[in-house]
């Protein structure tokens, strides 16, 4: 486990009403920590109430190279020596390529604007955000140098935390709504990034990461999930078609919560008690409150035994929250880029799941990519299910 952050910066969460118009952002009062380490290679973005250790961030995303981006919500006029945002805070978008997926962040330290103005980027602020998006574009990145050239900011707000209300009103809505599908991102906050991460940096004291079981687990129970895909034609007909080398969907929107937990609702208990063969035991341990779980060896019999002895309401609750859980929507993000990278053929034989010419053009051996890619996954898990249901079927009829 790494334990020295790249970058740690002061900022809260925030929940989007999408359903108001225009949209609506509540930011969460929790004081917390964005913070970034790359383990593997790869960077992991992560945020954690302050109060909570750095080993149990509440958000962990492993980021791909490329896939995500973080920028600042401002103004479409504003200036690179005069940015503001719409809002009455500082607000940033966390978004991805691979999928629908957002996450908003407001900067939680005081505004460094000379009238206290809470809606100013400061130059700091907007370089925090722009080391973050750098990193997540897969840059090489020397923060302390970045940090350390950055103007000094006009006003003397300081590093003590900032206040900010519920963002709406005139041109909000409309503005974020156009940003979240258009790439703008949201705003930050105005602290001084050496006294908010310096430590962090060093001793891992306000970075950090999580432990890594818990997105293996998370990792296992997506690929699972498709597996189990061929035991329901609703899901796997939900995709629409598109024309040849258009946009096509991907699967965190195909397999949203929204339709996902529709599907669960309806199901029968044979059909619940499937998906819960593919969830990693010690989910279903956890469920039944064991004592010590760490006793326990979590082997498919185990698993067994805790599916039998688990409620339909019980088992209908733990599906849930692998459904709406942010690892669920990035793993699957993460497998759409898998896929539109070339690796059908491989992915598509791991699942035994057949796709036309082996995932590869009809000339020159060259894998599938892009949308077609995606496209092709999903039509080979739908015809895999058509042939399991007409052989279901043929053995009714010969019975």
């Amino acid at each position: 486990m790494s334990n020295n952050p790249i970058i740690t910066f002061m900022a809260g969460a925030c929940e989007l009403d999408e359903s108001s118009t225009p949209f609506k952002v509540s930011p969460k009062p929790t004081p917390g920590y964005v913070y970034i380490y790359k383990e593997d290679d790869l960077h992991h973005f992560c945020w954690r109430p302050r109060s909570v250790p750095a080993s149990q961030p509440t958000l962990e995303l492993i980021m791909f190279p490329g896939d995500g981006s973080f920028k600042p919500y401002q103004h479409p006029s504003a200036s690179s020596t005069d940015s503001k945002s719409p809002t009455n805070g500082r607000i940033y978008v966390l978004k991805f390529s691979s999928s629908s997926s957002r996450y908003l962040f407001w900067l939680q330290s005081k505004s460094q604007h000379a009238s206290g103005d809470p809606s100013w980027f400061s130059p700091r602020d907007l370089k925090i955000g722009q080391i973050v998006d750098k990193l997540l574009q897969g840059e090489d990145v020397n923060v302390q140098e970045e940090i350390t050239n950055i103007p000094a900011d006009r006003g003397d707000g300081g590093d003590g935390d900032a206040t900010m209300e519920d963002a709406d009103g005139p041109g909000f809505g409309a503005d974020l709504q156009h940003a979240m599908s258009g790439g703008a991102g949201a705003d930050a906050t105005g602290g001084d990034y050496r006294e908010e991460g310096e430590e962090a940096r060093e001793g891992g004291a306000d970075g950090g990461r999580a432990a890594a079981p818990s997105q293996t687990d998370a990792e296992v129970a997506v690929q699972n999930f498709l597996r189990s895909l061929q035991g329901n034609h609703s899901l796997s007909t939900g995709a629409q078609q598109s024309p040849q080398g258009k946009p096509f969907t991907t699967l965190s929107d195909l397999l949203s919560p929204s339709s996902t937990l529709q599907v669960l609702d309806t199901a029968s208990r044979e059909y619940i008690d499937s998906l819960l063969t593919h969830i990693p035991p010690v989910l279903l341990l956890l469920a039944q409150e064991a004592d010590d779980i760490s006793s326990v060896d979590p082997t498919p019999e185990t698993a067994a035994a805790a599916i039998e002895a688990l409620s339909i309401d019980q088992k209908k609750d733990i599906l849930r929250k692998v459904l709406r859980s942010p690892q669920f929507s990035q793993s699957l993000g993460s497998l759409t880029m898998a896929l539109r990278d070339g690796g059908l053929p491989t992915v598509s034989e791991a699942l035994n799941i057949k796709v036309e010419n082996g995932g590869f053009m009809a000339r020159g051996g060259v894998p599938l990519g892009g949308g077609e890619a995606v496209e092709a996954f999903l039509e080979g898990v739908k015809k895999g299910v058509e042939e399991e249901m007409k052989a279901e079927d043929g053995r009714m009829d010969t019975d």
